[in-house]
């Protein structure tokens, strides 16, 4: 297992000790021995694209924000909702729901982005944000779902007899009892939204609004020299909150993972 876990981190060793090294080394080198600390490339890469990287870490920060906050409020109500309410068309309603994580992004992301255009809101973070809060993100509904299937009816039963509407039963009895699947929506909410490409490329136009992953790839340019240094340099910059996150969360991460689809 210690020599997987050695492969496995290779690369992510090798990024760090290589925006370390100066530019002509870092291909012509493939160990992980450094014999000088070439600090210049976190200098370099911070301010490069002429906007500092901090920004583009903001920028990250407020949609990765949002979109927990839209994820933990959106898809906690309607698991409860296909969880212990009966309605009409449930199951197919479900059914439909667990059908959408089926669909890769290419296919709805034509239509999105005309929607968000004739609303005149391309080219800002409400397009990346506002899905959130309409529980688009079916696998958190699902995962939330499970979870609340998993807890004893009992506790609404009493709750009812004291006179608690759904509003209390939820956000009372079933929502505290709730803290490792949010978290565990939390967390996985953090990573993917975080390292996102696609759809923030495909919405966010002006240099000053870009995230984290479009500023990397603007460090690599097919008609002019590349600054793999700093790119590297800021890479290393981008995945520190992405380790703090996890080793504060991995607790919940694994107790959410464990007791997520028992009945």
């Amino acid at each position: 297992m210690i020599i997987v876990v050695v492969i496995s981190l290779y690369p992510v060793l090798w990024m760090i000790v290589s925006s370390l090294r100066p530019e002509g080394e870092i291909f012509s080198n493939p160990t992980l021995l450094l014999t000088d600390f070439e600090w210049k490339n976190y200098e370099y890469g911070w301010t490069a694209l002429g906007t500092p990287f901090g920004q583009y870490l903001l920028n990250s920060g407020v949609i990765v924000l949002g979109s927990i906050i839209g994820n933990l409020v959106s898809c906690s109500l309607a698991a409860y909702a296909f969880a212990r309410l009966r309605f009409r068309f449930q199951k197919p309603a479900f059914a439909y729901m667990l059908v959408t994580l089926m669909l890769p992004i290419h296919v709805v992301i034509v239509p999105q982005y005309i929607l968000w255009a004739q609303l005149g809101l391309n080219d800002s973070f409400w397009p990346l944000i506002v899905p959130k809060f309409l529980a688009t993100d079916a696998f958190f509904v699902f995962l939330m779902v499970q979870f609340i299937r998993g807890l004893p009816k009992s506790l609404d039963e009493a709750a009812r007899i004291d006179g608690a509407g759904h509003g209390r039963i939820f956000f009372q009895i079933l929502l505290p009892l709730m803290t490792p699947a949010l978290a565990t929506t939390t967390i996985f909410t953090f990573i993917w939204v975080w390292n996102d490409f696609f759809s923030q490329l495909i919405f966010l136009t002006s240099p000053e609004k870009y995230t984290v992953p479009i500023a990397l790839r603007s460090f690599i340019d097919a008609q002019s020299s590349s600054s793999f240094g700093a790119m590297f340099a800021m890479s290393v910059v981008s995945i520190v909150p992405l380790i703090l996150i996890f080793a504060f969360g991995q607790k919940f991460l694994i107790k959410g993972i464990a007791t997520t689809g028992l009945k």
